[in-house]
């Protein structure tokens, strides 16, 4: 007789659907105290599924890793399959998953950036130096860009980042327990509203500022994305607020570019002027929710907007708008805005095909205004100070201001507030105060890790968006990384292959093995020039987004212009 699987079910055939041992199902069981220690920690909050992270992040906090029990346990409080729950905690690096059998981490980990600013200062020799020092009570990783590249080397200490740093300054730090991040001096909500701040948010917000005058503004002023897109700041709030309601709003605070570090720059001292820029645009697009992604390795950011905002709130400035703040989990990736969308949503930060696009099927599926730090920082002076200020500014042809991270062999790196459409060689003697001793300019990454590298010999060319793409870079989030004689462009661009084969999220094909097959082949000592072209053509052309996309530019950018370094 043949018996379907459905209906042998149902009667309870031998073999099918049965429990294991006639009691319990398949699968990992949920421990029952494992179950109370999840519940008693994250005590009333609600069971959403788009705070996963959060409450991983919860977990590792009080336990320093997270356990397959206690995985399963968060699985079952959530109403989730576990598969979900452990494909999520294992895609960022920062969640230390710990498989049943095996030993957490020791409870202070060192993180060594190996950023490319962070390898000219010498990180590669200090990461040996700790491994070998530090003992086995304290674990010692390498780890990408931590947004601080002009005071090179960096590390972090359990969560406390020492710049300028050497070995033996580490070494003290971990025998003195300075393991905590540090809030810097920061212009406070006082301080801020006793200088005229959040004057402009309250005239939106009382009527005496109507909504197409400030989106008419905003597009006037020719102010761009500044998170590396450059879309018209004022087209997209108009193309957002014409979708139907609810709307909501995402902030990019995840800057991971090696070379980037001006978000964190400004939001550690003035983040009011970010945050009423913010709020101006929720108002403008009327976005019912405001969720601010902020990277993990930000702590001190997190925390003083989490004290700020709550101010805010008690003035009532906030008014109906639900306002959310999100920590990564470190992942470059999710500076994409559709994957920090995903992310945000609780699940993996993986990018997604477009279209649609996030103005029209964002974040829970509804259209969404995406901007990112820098960008909004500017919001209030253009509207107090009028678009023509704004749009006034630049050099060489280009339009407004922009913020250049600059690091690397220059005498006085940090973030230069410029014209846009400013040459390197502007940007160096004008802002830096020329190169360091003992070094002459050869080289330049003006976009950060996937804008490419240009040789000296193109330093009068304009830093902007569109100036680039004929020498086949671009300025992205203008993270800018000056090179000098002693290094080798070769050696720079296998550092940037290493970091986007770490940080690929594995979604397709040609980045993920992409990446990685280009690492191989340019660790060996002569490159096969014609099979990594190919290679970064395959990437560029296949790869679902940017990164995968861009990941070729180093390779493209040494071959062309640096032949020299390949002898």
């Amino acid at each position: 007789m043949t018996v379907s699987i459905r209906s042998s079910m149902k009667r309870g055939h031998p073999g099918l659907g049965k429990k294991r041992g006639g009691k319990t199902p398949k699968g990992r069981q949920t421990e029952p105290a494992a179950l109370s220690e999840v519940r008693e920690l994250l005590g009333d909050e609600p069971r959403r599924r788009d705070l996963l992270i959060e409450y991983l992040h919860q977990i590792q906090d009080a336990c320093g890793h997270l356990s397959a029990r206690h995985l399963a346990a968060l699985a079952e409080d959530m109403g989730l399959a576990q598969a979900e729950v452990y494909e999520v905690a294992t895609f960022y690096a920062h969640f230390d998953v710990i498989q049943e059998g095996d030993a957490p981490p020791p409870a202070l980990t060192v993180r060594v950036c190996d950023g490319i600013a962070c390898e000219l200062a010498g990180a590669q020799a200090m990461l040996a130096q700790l491994v070998e020092q530090s003992g086995r009570e304290v674990r010692v990783l390498a780890a990408p860009c931590m947004g601080r590249c002009h005071k090179a080397p960096v590390a972090e200490v359990g969560h406390n980042h020492l710049t300028s740093t050497s070995s033996s300054l580490v070494l003290d730090a971990i025998r003195e327990g300075n393991t905590k991040h540090q809030v810097p001096d920061y212009i406070d909500y006082d301080t801020y509203v006793e200088a005229g701040g959040y004057r402009l948010l309250r005239e939106c917000l009382s009527g005496q500022r109507d909504v197409e005058d400030v989106i008419g503004a905003m597009e006037h002023s020719s102010l761009r994305g500044l998170g590396g897109a450059g879309f018209p700041t004022g087209r997209k709030w108009r193309i957002v607020r014409g979708y139907g309601a609810p709307r909501l709003m995402a902030v990019n605070c995840d800057e991971g570019e090696p070379g980037t570090f001006k978000d964190r720059y400004y939001l550690e001292r003035d983040p009011h002027r970010f945050i009423e820029g913010m709020l101006i645009a929720a108002w403008a697009v009327g976005a019912e929710a405001c969720y601010v992604y902020v990277r993990d390795e930000y702590r001190a950011i997190r925390e003083l907007k989490q004290q700020e905002i709550a101010r805010l709130d008690a003035d009532g400035l906030l008014g109906s708008l639900k306002l959310e703040i999100r920590r990564g989990a470190g992942a470059y990736i999710c500076g994409e805005e559709s994957a920090m969308i995903e992310s945000i949503e609780g699940k993996r930060g993986l990018p997604r095909n477009r279209p649609p696009y996030v103005a029209e099927v964002g974040l829970f599926g509804r259209p969404t205004l995406e901007n990112n730090v820098e960008t909004l920082y500017w919001v209030r002076d253009i509207l107090e100070r009028g678009p023509d200020w704004f749009a006034g500014a630049g050099r060489n042809g280009c339009t407004g201001w922009r913020s250049y991270s600059v690091s690397g062999r220059v005498k006085d790196p940090g973030v230069k507030l410029a014209p846009a459409g400013i040459t390197i060689t502007e940007l160096i003697d004008e802002y830096c105060g020329g190169m360091k001793d003992g070094h002459r300019f050869k080289a330049y990454l003006p976009g950060g890790a996937s804008g490419g590298i240009l040789p000296a010999a193109l330093g009068d060319v304009p830093l902007d968006f569109g100036t680039l793409e004929a020498y086949g870079c671009f300025i992205g989030s203008a993270a800018v990384v000056v090179f000098s004689e002693h290094d080798s462009m070769k050696d720079v661009a296998l550092n940037l292959l290493r970091f986007f084969r770490e940080e690929s999220c594995g979604q397709c094909t040609p980045c993920r093995v992409g990446t990685e097959k280009a690492v191989v082949l340019m660790n060996r000592e002569s490159w096969d020039q014609k099979l990594l072209s190919a290679l970064s053509t395959t990437m560029a052309d296949a790869s679902i987004c940017g990164l995968g996309q861009a990941a070729g530019n180093p390779i493209n950018s040494v071959i062309r212009y640096f032949p020299e370094d390949l002898v």
